[in-house]
């Protein structure tokens, strides 16, 4: 895998499929615990269930794959079959959680009761607006290249992810949810930025 550069925001040169792939299963996302930079492996069911993703996207070639950086991530992506394709894209980390960073919501709302990620952010991390502005600009090239595009990537930043697709705020994320292991189908319906699948289990891809 190697890192590419972000390229500027255009009108898309052709259709526009985007394949969203959540990395497997971790301990801390079995534990509910918030994971961002905190580079933490696979667990091996995490890796099995990263493996069943293979057959699935084998028979669909993409023109671009991208991969966020943490290792959770490439090695879902390895795992998937697409390891020979992708390139390492640095605006797809997870949320920049901070402070609460290895805490789970019932620890951080002992102390911020109502707390939520997609509205409130995190101090000495990423406010919702931050996140936003680096999924606007993953958008921005998927849409100036065109073409069939995977990418593999996190739980809270491809639910940003999706809501900044269909045209929403930052903080709409919180009504997507997304489970580990899982394939998203983003595309267009007759102009419009449309989701096709969501939160698919192990699945063939429509």
């Amino acid at each position: 895998m190697t890192t590419i550069q972000n390229g500027p925001t255009a009108t898309p040169t052709g259709p526009v499929e985007v394949v969203l792939i959540r990395h497997g299963e971790t301990a801390w996302s079995l534990s509910g615990q918030h994971t961002g930079n905190t580079d933490i492996p696979l667990t091996p069911r995490g890796e099995e269930a990263a493996r069943g993703l293979a057959p699935l996207l084998a028979g669909s070639p993409f023109s671009l794959v991208l991969s966020s950086p943490l290792q959770r991530a490439r090695r879902t992506c390895e795992l998937a079959g697409l390891a020979a394709q992708a390139c390492l894209e640095p605006d797809l980390v997870e949320w920049n959680y901070g402070a609460y960073e290895g805490l789970t919501s019932t620890e951080i709302e002992r102390d911020r009761p109502g707390w939520m990620v997609f509205r409130d952010g995190c101090p000495d991390g990423e406010s919702p607006a931050q996140v936003g502005e680096r999924v606007d600009r993953v958008i921005g090239r998927l849409r100036q290249e065109g073409g069939r595009v995977a990418l593999v990537a996190h739980g809270h930043l491809l639910r940003v992810f999706v809501a900044r697709w269909i045209g929403l705020t930052p903080s709409h994320g919180a009504h997507f949810l997304l489970d580990t292991a899982t394939l998203t189908v983003l595309s267009d319906y007759r102009g419009l930025p449309a989701v096709k699948c969501w939160n698919a289990p192990l699945a063939p891809v429509p």
